[in-house]
């Protein structure tokens, strides 16, 4: 019989405080202690868990803006009681005085483990998937409209500088106060046509990638045709590109002939986030998407193997730009730069600017002109595409690579030392704030919250660093559930593991007594099993075990997460084209585990019949 054991938030934050005293024992006595504790739950009690999840963020956010020297700390604004004579926080002041002064400012040889147990404790419920309110979808989707006025602006100088860069002679161009922006336009649009000059836009496989489409379809739905935009056909012929041959074309010859060629609107949707609101996607309509996906993979795979760019320009690694945030935050060189609404503020008069006519006119060929918000309003789109679209990552990071490296001009370590992964962006720190003024010249926004110029606090692509050491904390996402399921349990194994390697010991040891009670023993990662696993668990030798004479192995029954497995057996023709656009896909390089709402499994040979559904994985007792 299983007895369950609800895992509480209260328990989960007071473990690991006493994870944290344990650390800094030096500067907590018994009293500081009890004090911390109840004032964590009294703050509960009266604020909800908003009080893990926006506050204390909150004064993790100020923490971080002191660390990197832009912005002194005062606890009073982010409604925490100061210690007398002092704008720290009486919460956590033990840990605070180790790291700033009484007046905000760093020490000069401040703690780092003290910064990693602040972090860990003011971060531990930022991203806690909590439930959104209309509000703040409603707030999301005026910011993506604003965005659009906002792209307005900028438009108009865009154009002024294409056409004084299209009037004029360079070479006998004479001087003006737009010098410098028309030189980096035009060494921009050198570096991209350097860059393309051997690369064939026609020369793509066509597929389907994200789920979800604008027009709604099933994915075995979509390898039937009913409507193919003129706007795609004029570049990428429909006989060609959406149909496997001529034999093809005949079989479904009244299909073929009564093909729509209207261009249909993208569709936004709202998708789950975490407690801050959701995140906005827009769906692209089925045809488009088709075209997209085989652009976008092609120009990711010739921009990673390309001398130009290899080293600089970055979509399926994080690892330089984690690197370069460490070695930044060691002695100061480099400052990391996170750009706002990145996605939304490449404007499509901005792509037409700086890349050569014959990629532009292939990107403009399968870009959605418009988007249907969620009132049914239809927006046109300065934009040139919202998240959403598989052409949004490559063309937003290699927009940021040319300008950047075109403003760098010919100091050749400034230009080798930029690294762009989407919108997280590396350079010198003395380059820095010309990087800024000058990619928001083009209309482009820095985060500047997130980005880290000064002090020794950098974070990118997912690490934090402060003085050459990691202080990433362990951000829960997944709520608990007090029921069986995959999700939650593949999560919370994951969490217990990086609050083990991380010291948190109290916390590991609550989690994983919450887990027994609710799925019994689980396996350690030193038995070697391909499923969840802990570092160690003293119930691991509970497992049911068998020997396996056929394969002369032990075995033991766990638990497993397994993807849902869907077969649906589509027309002859839909299948043979489903296996020459994906039939290649475990060896593409740009693949991920989870393709929207469809998952690939690399090591299940391919199937033109079967798919995997995100978030329908089941929990399964198998032998291992």
């Amino acid at each position: 019989m299983v007895h369950d054991k609800s895992l509480d938030d209260n328990e989960i934050i007071a473990a690991l405080l006493r994870d944290v005293f344990r650390h800094h024992g030096v500067v907590f006595n018994n009293s500081s202690q009890k004090n911390t504790l109840n004032k964590v739950s009294s703050r509960i009690a009266s604020e909800g868990l908003g009080f893990l999840s926006k506050t204390l963020p909150r004064l993790g956010k100020a923490l971080d803006r002191a660390l990197t020297n832009s912005t002194p700390l005062n606890c009073a604004e982010h409604g925490f009681e100061p210690i007398p004579g002092s704008n720290l926080p009486k919460f956590l002041g033990e840990l605070f005085s180790l790291v700033l002064y009484p007046d905000g400012t760093v020490l000069p040889e401040p703690s780092v483990q003290a910064v990693r147990s602040l972090r860990q404790v003011l971060y531990l419920y930022y991203k806690y998937e909590l439930p959104y309110s209309t509000e703040q979808e409603q707030q999301v989707v005026d910011r993506f409209v604003k965005t659009e006025d906002d792209l307005s602006i900028v438009t108009t100088s865009l154009r002024e500088i294409e056409e004084a860069c299209n009037a004029i002679p360079w070479s006998n161009r004479p001087y003006s106060i737009w010098d410098d922006q028309l030189r980096i336009v035009r060494d921009a649009q050198r570096l991209l046509a350097k860059l393309f000059a051997s690369f064939d836009p026609k020369n793509v496989i066509p597929r389907h990638g994200p789920g979800a489409v604008a027009t709604k379809q099933q994915l075995w739905e979509k390898y039937r045709w009913t409507n193919v935009s003129a706007n795609i056909a004029k570049y990428y012929p429909t006989d060609s590109y959406y149909y496997v041959s001529y034999g093809h074309i005949c079989d479904e010859l009244k299909q073929f002939v009564a093909l729509t060629e209207v261009d249909l609107p993208a569709r936004v949707v709202l998708v789950p986030k975490d407690s801050r609101g959701p995140r906005l996607i827009s769906c692209e309509p089925v045809d488009y998407q088709w075209i997209q996906q085989g652009l976008g993979r092609a120009i990711v795979e010739h921009v990673e193997s390309t001398e130009l760019t290899k080293f600089n320009v970055f979509f399926t690694n994080q690892l330089p730009n984690q690197f370069g945030a460490l070695l930044g935050s060691q002695d100061g060189r480099y400052a990391t730069l996170d750009l706002n609404e990145a996605s939304d503020r490449v404007s499509v008069d901005l792509v037409r600017l700086l890349f050569p006519p014959h990629i532009y006119e292939a990107l403009e060929a399968c870009r959605s002109s418009a988007t249907i918000l969620p009132s049914g309003q239809i927006l046109p789109l300065k934009k040139f595409a919202p998240m959403g679209s598989c052409l949004c990552f490559p063309v937003m990071a290699l927009t940021i690579w040319a300008i950047l490296t075109a403003k760098a001009g010919s100091d050749q370590d400034t230009r080798e030392s930029i690294l762009v992964y989407g919108d997280d962006v590396i350079v010198p720190r003395a380059f820095a704030l010309d990087a800024i003024e000058q990619l928001e010249s083009f209309g482009l926004k820095i985060n500047r919250d997130k980005s880290c110029i000064s002090g020794l606090f950098r974070e990118s692509c997912g690490t934090d660093a402060f003085q050459g050491i990691n202080v990433t904390p362990v951000r829960l996402r997944t709520v608990w559930s007090s029921s069986r399921s995959p999700e939650s349990y593949a999560s919370w194994v994951a969490y217990a593991t990086s609050f083990w390697h991380k010291g948190y010991f109290s916390v590991y040891d609550l989690i994983v007594e919450a887990l027994s009670h609710l799925y019994g023993p689980i396996p350690t990662n030193d038995m070697h099993l391909a499923c969840p696993s802990l570092p160690e668990n003293p119930l691991a030798h509970r497992l049911h075990s068998r020997s396996n004479r056929s394969l002369q192995k032990r075995q033991w029954k766990v638990w497993d997460v397994q993807p849902k497995r869907l077969t649906h057996v589509m027309d002859g023709w839909s299948m043979l084209l489903r296996y020459f656009s994906e039939g290649d896909r475990a060896s593409s390089s740009y693949e991920t585990p989870w393709v929207g709402h469809l998952i690939f499994e690399g090591d299940i040979p391919f199937s033109v019949s079967q798919y995997t559904r995100k978030r329908s994985s089941i929990l399964k007792r198998v032998w291992r």
